[in-house]
């Protein structure tokens, strides 16, 4: 599991904690989200929203693969949450890497999400990340 810096809030602390659990794991700690948490999510084609906090565990299980590494490059504390920027990678049925970037900002309540937005690059094949290496040449991780 990922190390989470703290955010200056213990609750946001614990919140970003458990939400890391579940984008590793596909199970979701209780109470990670409120019952009517909002959820909306962006992906370089298309955009999905819920109000439920079933509908946003779903968005997350129905279109994602299952457990996979989060590699988080900074979490900052907004006024009523914070803001996590982070990669995940995971490896497909037939042994295929996986590889993404994204950015989620949160309200919570406590130590429970009420709010989130993600952005997303998409899901990158081997082929996709080998492409970018080749093409690019980042200056930071």
């Amino acid at each position: 599991m990922t190390t989470v810096t703290s955010t200056t809030d213990p609750d946001a602390t614990t919140a970003v904690a458990r939400l890391i659990r579940f984008l590793e794991t596909g199970t979701a700690p209780a109470g990670l989200f409120a019952p009517d948490c909002f959820a909306d999510v962006t992906l370089p084609l298309w955009r999905l929203q819920s109000d439920t906090e079933a509908g946003a565990i779903a968005i997350r299980t129905e279109g994602h693969p299952g457990p996979g590494e989060v590699h988080v490059h900074r979490v900052d504390p907004t006024e009523r949450g914070f803001v996590i920027e982070f990669e995940e990678r995971w490896q497909d049925g037939g042994g295929q890497r996986w590889y993404s970037r994204e950015m989620l900002r949160a309200d919570v309540v406590g130590s429970t999400i009420v709010e989130f937005s993600v952005y997303c690059t998409g899901d990158w094949n081997e082929a996709q990340q080998r492409r970018h290496a080749a093409e690019v040449r980042l200056l930071r991780p």
